[in-house]
């Protein structure tokens, strides 16, 4: 793969600004995405492609080979795409040729972040309080921002829309701020990041590690393309995550600190939800260490697919790509 055209470090997580305003009106939000659980680990054996013992046979061979000749052409190796399958597992579809090695995610990891808090679904109407400390840190950083602004209060939900919408780094900060144990911002979002890799484990992503809420990372911030779509798949899972990636766009009040009303829009990053029939989302992201990615989903005919690409070398090609992927896997 050829060098990467980096975006500039103001858009270091693959996202626009979003829209504030002091007027507005609310969206009516839907539900989708995935109906069942899968098991931790996709199951893709020798035998599943025709082997017997470790050896194929002459017909067998040649069924994988042209397999092989119709695999998706897409500009990236480091590609992964499974079937959701209605029943109790996933099934691998296509991997490319570098679907399994560790390499940075840019704002991919904020599925984590979002995964993490709806592990506590009982706490999706709590109030949290915009401190100047959250904007300050995408001022700092150059992070894609939700334009939280200090002292209005917004829920966990909304929190939730401003992170994977436009990609809010405030909006993660916010999160992992209020889910973390600690005296301190810096103590509890080391516990919140702790508990995302915590969940790694549980969920068997071996390639994946975290060292950042929103993927702004410390030099220690990576996962494959294989675990990411698995994760993505997971994530899915979650009612309450899938209604919230499907939305083209968000419009929500919050009490602002001068006691009147705050009005905030929020525009979706991903795409895939305008430009490929039956997309539910995941998540985008970029940054000048880490490309161009995308976590995707797509729903046909009651099958759904789910993907990642990691490092594409264009915004453009990492969609492209995608749709590439999805139509190859829809029609096998």
């Amino acid at each position: 793969m050829g060098s990467h055209a980096r975006p500039n470090r103001i858009h270091r997580t693959g996202v626009r600004i979003a829209t504030v305003a002091l007027f507005g009106a609310a969206l009516p939000l839907t539900a989708g995405g995935l109906a069942q659980a899968a098991t931790p680990n996709a199951t893709h054996s020798a035998d599943e492609n025709g082997q017997q013992g470790g050896v194929a046979t002459t017909a067998d061979q040649q069924s994988l080979d042209a397999q092989d000749q119709t695999a998706p052409k897409i500009s990236t190796d480091h590609a992964f795409l499974l079937d959701a399958r209605d029943g109790s597992q996933e099934r691998e579809l296509w991997a490319g040729a570098k679907a399994d090695e560790s390499v940075p995610m840019a704002s991919t990891t904020k599925i984590m972040t979002a995964l993490v808090v709806l592990k506590h679904p009982e706490w999706l109407n709590r109030q949290i309080t915009v401190k100047q400390e959250y904007r300050d840190y995408v001022q700092a950083n150059g992070s894609s921002t939700a334009d939280l602004q200090t002292g209005d209060k917004l829920t966990v939900k909304q929190m939730l829309y401003a992170m994977m919408l436009p990609s809010g780094g405030d909006a993660a900060m916010a999160l992992a701020d209020t889910y973390g144990a600690g005296d301190t911002v810096d103590a509890r979002i080391a516990d919140f990041v702790n508990q995302m890799n915590v969940e790694a484990q549980a969920l068997g992503l071996t390639g994946t590690h975290f060292d950042t809420f929103d993927g702004i990372s410390h030099g220690n911030n990576h996962s494959t393309a294989r675990d990411l779509a698995k994760l993505g798949q997971r994530a899915m899972l979650q009612p309450t995550f899938a209604e919230v990636v499907q939305n083209k766009q968000f419009k929500t009040e919050a009490p602002a600190a001068n006691g009147r009303t705050r009005y905030y829009t929020w525009t979706n990053t991903n795409e895939l939800l305008t430009s490929y029939d039956g997309a539910l989302g995941i998540k985008t992201g970029s940054g000048p260490e880490d490309g161009y990615c995308v976590v995707f989903a797509a729903k046909k005919d009651n099958r759904t697919l789910v993907g990642a690409i990691l490092g594409a070398d264009t915004d453009k090609g990492r969609f492209d790509d995608a749709t590439k992927m999805l139509d190859w896997g829809f029609a096998h």
